[in-house]
């Protein structure tokens, strides 16, 4: 860990380390006993089954829900965290089917239940280690070890307390009702399984003829998809009140009835088919016709089947507009058919297809056929029976068992039932109590799910599960219902400690009505009244923990996928409305689902996604959880995971934010050297800096503090992460660019001191509350910082994560600093807007900045920080104006669209022209009013967005430029003089010094002296800007020659414009400070890409373009035993021997340094080889002609160090992805990554080109020959899409 700060940090290894140091100190269950005797946060953990391993929703629910309780815990209160297993069910038995091969119930009976049950023990925690080792590994503090499982008999005996509850209540019922079914797994599926997986797929749709009895010649006409239900076909269903006709089929002299409107489903054109009659269809009511089949002709007599019904569900956009009635295959079917006495409900069911989905016996035809392979046959039938009318296919969204992937079908099933039709305004009445985020989940999805909520059949016909506690006499009459092992033994005086099939299935308990024995019901609860009644069954309530119990439920937050809204969250509403009348959940976080970057669903068979653990190896935990719970994924939306977005937080995020502490370490340990004195950071005591900056930095994090502590507790993550993320910027990008001088030393001791303190403070703070969201970097962090805080009233400070969140002090925070320093950034960021657009290095100084602004207060705020715009934007002059005339600039106005749009509605169309022809002076005279009426509309501050408007072909002189964000407006006057040009020059040779200083891997302390030649007018400038180059690089510049004396370090040529600087860095007399190979990092430190270990070292070559070779001559390169360093990445590299072509040719001595620039080996001594064994060193004299599109091998120059070989693949093509590049009468080559897997910027990849091609300022590049093709950065996200392209420079 980070306990002193390194150039170098390899997140992955950092992360490592603190998992050490927590192992160390127990940390999770260290926290726990220091929270002890606070006040309880309880919290649910939903069950995921151990069956598979955990995927990106897992990862992001569980990084969710660690986040939200970590957040708890250092809030002050005390959280519990035990995980669950789903131990039943579907995915163990499923997946000991398809081991054993086992096809439906006979083969189980075969085998025996508990056989069967003790292959499901020994699969049912298969990847818990796993779970376990990942979840740790993401930083989820969970308690593993005291878990709750499905399975355990005390869960399983308080099942059977809560059903027996629900049973007392007269809730649960026995009946029969057309459910979805899993042929695959021989068993029904509740609605809210039946939702959770549907896809498209093609089935055939026939339309078949049902001739008339008292007309044979005339046929009923119905249409279908399902052909396999035709044989269990009882009636034909029309709509009373719709027009339906009789017509003639021109062309096969047939007659058919069928709904007028859906004539078009079996006719093209009208000449094919004569209307011979139109009637309305409650005619047709009591019609009999002849069956299809003869299967169930008995019914016809019976119940008076095989006749015409009638029903409003019939609609007019499908089929025939008459419906085919299977009513024990389909809800409506069965509702109508009981509703008409086709079918009762204490008859034999007509269901000819057994759990396996294949026809029984009755259906002599097709017995033994799979019902979906039967359709052909069965059509083929009717064809040969000339009951055939039209055949076609339909493709259609239908829905597939969730567990085997095997479409379902709608079958009648027994089933035990829970009564939860009744309880609809109940269970309405409980989501009303609780909160969701987001809140739309609640009200829209969850909300038309409730009300629409059905009873719910909680049995299964299986055999690994909890079993149903009901025995009953063999005549049905008598049923006991069993509540607890105590009850169980005393009833049948037998004690057993396992309540599953294979103990309890042979027990009887004697009757009380003379009906000899009572024996259990074969059937096991469906594992989701199981998962539903979780916040009972971890508490083995009401057995145990009573009192705990109760104090704690509902709980104050669960969270799960938007998946859950049919599944989880229902269920335990339905269990906890039913039971206790209230909700068992106060807050609920709803997040979105995870897809694949190309917005499919992951898939392990198409390999559409990385494998979390990799991307874990490759960028650590934090980037993953800190890349999802800042996604639409926790607003509920759907999140398309893209690697590269993980590597951006440790890009944009993480490495400026360790910067900043190791900045902030490595000159806190000057300080303390130079002065010794130390620096120790009390927060509480903090005398805060009279320093405007200062000042601001501090109001920022207290508003932060109360911003986040407040939607903390909304559970409004999604407005959370992002501002915790942008203070990050804020405070890198801002505070400490602008106070470097300070913090350095530069302004006094004194001012210095406060500068550290400050830094420190802040750090402290953003630390601590984004321990939450990344608990091991902050933890990394937090152990540097230790020496620097003073934590004497901490009760254990060994880790961030025993601490408590800062709270927000109101005495702290200065809104009008903020909002001074707001519209300072606007002003800065605009001038650089315009610097950029004209390809003006901040560099190179300029006279003047204008900022037009609208009131005198922000007028005052910009001239109080002119010093800062001034510095930051390189400018001589500030100018602060309201007379926006003196410049040419006028007002517009534009609506508000979503504000405006909501008051005036359809009239917003006709007002919008009116709002945007309004004048200078109504403007002005609205924003003094705040009101004014547009077509007889009173308008009000917040409906229009007022912009200004400059018209550089007016009033305003031609050398300014301008950029607005509608409250500012920036002009540049964009014309350098002679002076500003040196300056900059002067500047520029400032920034080489430094790079050059980091190269060589100088520390600040370092004792050195520094060299240079140059042309004499660089040497003229040089020596006019002495004084401020000098003060800058902190130290004196010294011309050539390098005296003898001094052992020099590093030595490098640059060009400054058309000047050629060479630069010597040597140490000066007694000041040496060893470089070792040692220095390097043994892992790649990844500063720039932020990776981890081996981070893209395992990448192929970049792929051939076929016809396109590089313009350059290049060799490529591997390192051998080393790992990059200087956050460099990657294993492989290319070097370009001339670039542009036949221009800036390499020596030897050049080849090594590019080889050392490259891996970041700077300070490193290497040799470079011939072969991957290191036997064949490249002689000092080698050509390097020789060496084009071949392979070298970098290693240490120490013999036998190297330790190993490379086993990269060789190829006669760069292995990093190119693009040549053309301009002024030169062709060149562009890496677009070096080493394989850096990706450069766009920005760089300018750089490179303006190197190429000698060009002092920044060049534009196009993919066409003109200004069309020109390359941006919302248009060059992909740089590598480049590759095997020829860009052109203008």
């Amino acid at each position: 860990m980070a306990q002193g700060a390194t150039d170098a940090i390899n997140f992955v290894k950092e992360e490592e380390a603190v998992l050490k140091l927590w192992k160390e100190i127990d940390a999770f269950q260290t926290s726990l006993k220091l929270s002890k005797g606070k006040p309880k946060y309880s919290f649910y953990d939903g069950p995921p089954f151990a069956t598979g391993l955990p995927h990106y929703g897992h990862i992001l629910a569980g990084t969710l829900k660690d986040v939200v309780t970590r957040w708890a815990h250092q809030s002050g209160f005390h959280v519990e965290r035990r995980f669950g297993w789903d131990c039943h069910g579907l995915p163990v038995e499923y997946e000991i089917d398809k081991t054993l091969g086992i096809k439906g119930p006979e083969d189980v009976a075969k085998m025996g239940i508990k056989a069967y049950n003790d292959e499901c023990r020994k699969i049912v925690q298969r990847y818990s280690q796993d779970w376990k080792d990942i979840m740790s590994r993401l930083a989820r503090w969970i308690d593993f070890d005291n878990d709750y499982r499905t399975m355990y008999p005390s869960f399983m005996e308080t099942i059977w307390w809560v059903f027996k509850q629900l049973y007392n209540k007269g809730l649960v019922y026995k009946g029969y009702k057309v459910m979805p079914f899993s042929t695959a797994c021989n068993t029904p599926l509740s609605n809210f399984e039946s939702g959770q997986n549907y896809k498209e797929v093609v089935d055939p749709a026939v339309i078949v003829s049902f001739p008339l009895e008292e007309d044979p010649k005339v046929s009923i006409i119905a249409w279908t998809t399902t052909p396999w239900t035709l044989p269990s076909n009882l009636a034909l269903c029309v709509h009373p009140d719709l027009s339906y006709v009789k017509v003639k089929d021109k062309s096969t002299k047939k007659v058919y009835i069928m709904m007028e409107a859906r004539l078009p489903a079996l006719f093209k054109t009208e000449e094919e088919y004569m209307v011979m009659e139109k009637f309305p269809g409650k005619t047709l009511g009591g019609k009999k016709y002849t069956p299809l089949f003869e299967y169930f002709k008995e019914f016809r007599e019976l119940t008076g089947a095989f006749r015409v019904v009638l029903d409003t569900y019939v609609t007019t956009d499908a089929g025939t507009g008459i419906v085919h009635q299977a009513p024990y295959f389909g809800e409506d079917d069965q509702r109508v058919c009981l509703a008409n006495g086709i079918i009762s409900k204490d008859m034999k069911i007509v269901c000819p297809v057994d759990p396996s989905g294949r026809f029984t016996e009755e259906v002599t035809d097709f017995k033994g056929m799979y019902v979906k392979d039967a359709d052909k046959e069965i059509v083929k039938n009717l064809k040969g029976r000339g009951r055939l009318v039209q055949q076609s296919t339909i493709k259609h969204s239908y829905p597939f068992c969730w567990r085997s992937e095997t479409p379902l079908i709608y079958k009648a099933v027994p089933s035990w039932f829970v009564r939860v039709e009744h309880a609809v305004d109940k269970l309405l009445a409980s989501n009303s109590q609780t909160y969701w985020v987001p809140e739309f989940v609640k009200d829209k999805r969850f909300g038309n799910w409730l009300k629409d909520a059905r009873d719910w059949a909680i049995s299964r016909n299986r055999y690994w599960g909890n079993p149903m506690p009901l025995w009953v006499s063999d005549d049905g009459e008598e049923v006991v219902c069993v509540g607890s092992i105590e009850e169980l033994t005393e009833l049948t005086g037998t004690k057993v400690d396992d309540l599953h099939r294979d103990f309890i299935d042979d027990l009887t308990i004697p009757s009380k009505t003379g009906r000899g024995v009572l024996r259990r019901v074969p059937e096991v609860f469906d594992c989701w009244f199981e998962s539903g009644s979780m916040p009972y069954g971890k508490a083995h309530f009401p057995f145990e923990n009573r009192k705990e119990f109760e104090d704690n439920f509902p709980a104050d937050f669960i969270a799960e996928g938007i998946d859950q809204t049919r599944g989880w969250f229902y269920t335990l509403i339905v269990v906890s409305t039913l039971l206790f009348g209230k909700p068992p959940f106060k807050n609920l976080v709803c997040n979105g689902l995870v897809l694949a970057q190309d917005g499919q669903k992951m898939s392990k068979r198409k390999k559409n996604y990385p494998d979390p653990l990799s991307v874990v190896e490759k960028y650590g935990a934090d980037a993953i959880r800190l890349y999802l719970v800042n996604s639409p994924a926790v607003r509920a939306e759907n999140l398309r995971f893209k690697e590269q977005g993980v590597r951006d937080i440790l890009k944009d995020v993480f490495l400026p934010w360790y910067n900043a502490y190791r900045f902030l370490a490595q000159y806190v340990d000057i300080f303390e050297q130079e002065t010794g004195e130390k620096i120790l950071v009390n927060e509480k005591s903090l005398v805060v800096s009279d320093n405007y900056m200062d000042r601001w930095i501090i109001s920022f994090i207290q508003s932060l503090i109360k911003f986040v502590e407040k939607e903390m507790a909304e559970y409004r993550l999604y407005t959370v992460t992002p501002r915790l993320v942008k203070f990050i910027d804020q405070l890198t990008n801002w505070y400490l660019r602008m106070n470097r001088r300070r913090l350095k030393g530069d302004t006094g001791r004194e001012d210095c001191r406060k500068a550290l303190e400050t830094l420190c403070s802040v750090i402290f703070s953003i630390s601590r509350m984004m321990a939450p969201f990344t608990p091991f970097l902050t933890e990394t962090i937090y152990q540097g910082l230790r020496k620097m805080l003073d934590l004497s009233g901490e009760t254990d400070a060994r880790s961030i994560h025993f601490l408590m969140l800062p709270k927000p002090r109101e005495q702290l925070i200065h809104q009008k600093i903020e909002t001074a320093v707001s519209r300072m950034q606007s002003v800065i960021e605009l001038g650089r807007v315009i610097r950029d657009r004209k390809t003006l290095p901040v560099k190179y100084p300029l006279k003047e900045v204008v900022a037009i602004v609208k009131n005198q207060e922000a007028k005052e705020d910009l001239v109080s920080l002119e010093k800062y715009i001034l510095e930051e934007l390189n400018v001589h002059k500030l100018t602060v104006t309201l007379d926006k005339d003196q410049y040419g600039v006028r007002l517009r106005a534009e609506p508000d669209h979503r504000q405006l749009g909501q008051k005036l509605t359809s009239a917003l169309g006709t007002v919008t022209p009116a709002i945007k022809a309004l004048t200078d002076e109504e403007i002005e005279k609205f924003q003094a009013e705040g009101t004014i009426e547009v077509k007889g509309y009173t308008l009000e501050t917040g409906d229009l967005r007022i912009l200004y408007n400059f018209d550089k072909e007016g009033d305003t002189p031609q050398h300014y430029d301008a950029h607005s964000d509608g409250k500012i407006l920036v002009l540049l006057d964009t014309q350098p003089d002679e002076s500003m040009l040196n300056q900059g020059v002067a500047r520029e040779v400032i920034n080489r010094v430094q790079k050059l200083r980091k190269k060589a891997k100088l520390q600040p302390t370092d004792n050195i002296e520094v060299y240079y030649r140059a042309a004499k007018k660089l040497v003229a400038i040089i020596e006019e800007f002495s004084e401020f180059i000098n003060s800058t690089v902190k130290q004196p510049l010294k011309a050539y020659p390098v005296p003898d004396s001094r052992e020099k370090i590093i030595t490098e040529s640059m060009p400054i414009k058309t000047d050629d600087l060479e630069i010597t860095i040597t140490w000066s007399e007694g000041g040496k400070r060893e470089i070792s190979p040692a220095k390097v990092p043994a892992q790649p430190s990844s500063l720039t890409a932020g990776a981890g270990d081996a981070l893209q070292t395992d990448l192929a070559p970049a792929p051939a373009v076929a016809g396109v070779t590089p313009n350059s001559r290049f060799v490529n390169a591997v390192l051998v035993g080393l790992r990059a360093g200087q956050g460099r990445s990657g294993s492989m590299a290319t070097i370009l021997l001339d670039n542009p072509a036949g221009s800036n040719g390499l020596t030897m001595t050049l080849l090594v340094e590019q080889a050392q620039c490259v891996f970041g080996l700077r300070g490193v001594n290497i040799s470079l080889f011939s072969d991957a064994a290191l036997k064949q060193p490249l002689k000092p004299d080698v050509k390097l002609d020789s060496l084009a599109k071949k392979t070298i091998y970098v290693a240490l120059s120490s013999p036998g160090s190297s330790g190993g070989q490379s086993s990269a693949k060789v190829v006669d093509r760069p292995v990093c992805h190119f693009a040549n590049v053309e301009g002024k009468g030169k062709k060149g080559t562009l890496l677009l990554e070096n080493p394989r897997g850096d990706v450069l910027s766009l920005a760089e990849l300018q750089a490179q080109a303006a190197a190429v091609l000698n060009s002092s300022t920044r060049v534009q590049l196009s993919a066409k020959k003109d200004k069309s093709g020109v390359l941006t950065s919302s248009a060059s996200a992909d740089i590598l899409a480049l590759h095997g392209k020829t860009l052109t420079v203008l």
